[in-house]
């Protein structure tokens, strides 16, 4: 289900030996999604830290999704990839994103930052769903630049589901529109997950995914 609140891991929030614990806990507030966000640890050792993962959320109808692991997501037939921008920092053009989606059939969300264009080439290259932010000062990248909030409205036009994430807490998350999903780290995994996530939910008013 490509709607809805979508938690992403953090290896300071949400450390592997209690990262199952706390993906159930956020499984039991209403999350749809889950993102395994990984910078620094080899794929190799990442492999088995995420089957455990894999299996918890299938069991409870969450949808998977691992972090720029392009080689990672394809062996392991992971039910989605969500990629950014590559090594050199720059984003992917049209033709690699097709490259990507042509060795990968899971759920493949971009990263579009606050750039149309880049969302337009994710559309064009069979990207599921593309991602905007950050929408507000974000404690996870605080030197990403803030968007404006209008993209969602303009990106409605390339009729694929929108994630909206960067700074996004109970009290800014209203003004989230015209995304089906928004992505949060902080305002999950910091205090009672399950009640986070719940207060989350109530303060964007959306209806739940069916």
């Amino acid at each position: 289900m490509l709607c809805g609140i979508y938690a992403i891991s953090d290896t300071t929030l949400t450390p592997y030996p209690t990262l199952e614990n706390a993906l159930i806990q956020a499984i039991k507030g209403g999350i749809t999604l889950f993102q395994l966000r990984d910078k620094n640890t080899q794929d190799s050792a990442l492999a088995s830290l995420c089957t455990p993962l894999m299996q918890l959320c299938q069991k409870h109808n969450i949808s998977f999704l691992l972090n720029d692991r392009i080689d990672l997501a394809i062996s392991l037939q992971a039910q989605g990839l969500h990629i950014g921008k590559k090594e050199d920092n720059t984003p992917y053009s049209k033709d690699e994103l097709k490259k990507i989606r042509s060795k990968f059939n899971g759920i493949l969300g971009v990263s579009c930052y606050g750039d149309l264009n880049l969302a337009k080439n994710a559309a064009l290259a069979g990207a599921d769903y593309i991602a905007f932010g950050a929408c507000f000062p974000s404690h996870t990248k605080p030197n990403a630049k803030t968007i404006s909030l209008d993209i969602f409205t303009q990106a409605q036009s390339l009729g694929l589901p929108i994630c909206a994430i960067g700074g996004i807490q109970k009290d800014n998350i209203a003004r989230i529109k015209d995304a089906q999903m928004v992505a949060c780290i902080r305002s999950i995994w910091q205090g009672d997950i399950t009640q986070n996530v719940k207060n989350l939910m109530q303060a964007w008013r959306r209806e739940k995914c069916t």
